[in-house]
């Protein structure tokens, strides 16, 4: 299934590199470029799981090149882009858990703060890349627990390791974007960098550790009681499709528009999505039809911030950009994809299924 006509059809035989593909978001971004009809380079490490969307899909079978590589190691991510010459980049690769990063601090700042030195690095010294979209996380602001929504102009922090590091990519990024892909010098040297951030993902496909739906759902197909650790953390909990909707739609407009939207923006749901995990988790049961949940709060355990919002004003005005799912339906589509993959072999027309169902977001 294939429709070429999504984001006015600007995905179309061109050449994509996504960093990251292996994993949870690179996965379905992988799988949405595709059936745009765009040749989808991807480089990373090895899937996490042999249940995750990269592999449950089959990717490797259907995408123009799967590389394995280190988003660290500039000689053989440099020649990979030269063999290929992609003329857009989505870097997703990351380390992207919190509690990980606690516990590896060097690597997580490795992985995310030198890797992505190293693409816009590649990126300044090759002609053939024009445009390349930056993907971070909301939590590169400095969290103050307050209660609105951070804008893209609020200031860049981090209390962890991880959120720090995502703080100390920003910066890299708006430093590169001023120094050597200034919009206003976009006609010297053509090429247009956007950086995104996004809200608490959750969809089908995602085994990581310490992450809150494939814990559940490893809960429930164990028949043991779910275990949640911060049960009144609130969060911006979207489905996976919704900043995926974003990126793609930012990176349309960077080829239409290169000077007004080389900038940053962020990607978050309707604020009745901002619930507790607990709610989240209820919803997850109810949904599924089985499943009990226990507060195992630990108050010696590592610090992870409360609450978390964002505000996503600038994309639904610049982009005409909104989340289309509300937390239910999100959910719901969640479920549905870990109940098909116990019994189907090839998970790659289901997501094919639920991103036309989703649709591009787009303002009507």
């Amino acid at each position: 299934m294939k429709d070429e006509s999504m984001f006015s059809g600007v995905y179309k035989d061109k050449v994509v590199l996504v960093t990251g593909h292996t994993g949870f978001k690179g996965s379905w971004l992988s799988i949405w470029l595709n059936m745009m009809g765009a040749k989808v380079v991807g480089y990373s490490l090895d899937p996490y799981s042999d249940r995750g969307n990269f592999m449950a899909c089959k990717l490797h079978e259907r995408l123009h090149a799967d590389i394995r590589g280190d988003i660290r190691d500039y000689t053989k991510l440099d020649e990979v882009i030269t063999t290929y010459k992609p003329e857009i980049i989505f870097h997703l690769a990351a380390q992207a858990l919190v509690r990980t990063a606690y516990a590896n601090p060097k690597e997580t700042y490795e992985i995310n703060v030198i890797g992505s030195l190293n693409i816009l690095e590649i990126t300044r010294h090759h002609d053939f890349i024009k445009q390349v979209v930056m993907i971070t996380s909301d939590k590169c602001y400095e969290n103050i627990e307050q209660i609105w929504g951070y804008k893209e102009t609020d200031r860049m922090g981090g209390y962890d390791p991880y959120s720090a590091s995502k703080g100390c990519a920003e910066l890299m990024i708006s430093s590169y974007r001023n120094s050597y892909f200034n919009p206003k010098n976009y006609q010297i040297h053509g090429k247009a960098i956007a950086n995104v951030r996004a809200g608490n993902v959750i969809g089908g496909g995602d085994w990581s550790d310490n992450r809150l739906i494939p814990d559940c759902i490893r809960f429930i197909e164990s028949n043991k009681e779910i275990e949640i650790r911060n049960p009144i953390a609130t969060r911006p909990w979207e489905h996976v499709l919704e900043p995926l909707s974003g990126y793609l739609r930012v990176c349309e407009k960077l080829i239409q528009d290169p000077v007004n939207y080389s900038t940053s923006f962020n990607f978050g749901p309707d604020i009745s999505a901002n619930k507790t995990v607990y709610e989240v988790v209820t919803k997850l049961v109810n949904y599924y039809g089985k499943g009990k949940v226990i507060d195992v709060s630990d108050p010696n355990a590592v610090h992870e911030n409360t609450l978390l919002n964002l505000d996503v004003t600038k994309a639904y005005v610049m982009l005409g950009w909104r989340a289309k799912w509300g937390l239910q339906e999100a959910v719901e589509k969640t479920v549905d994809w870990y109940k098909e993959a116990l019994v189907c072999n090839d998970m790659y027309d289901i997501c094919v299924s639920q991103i036309l169902d989703h649709g591009d977001s787009i303002v009507k």
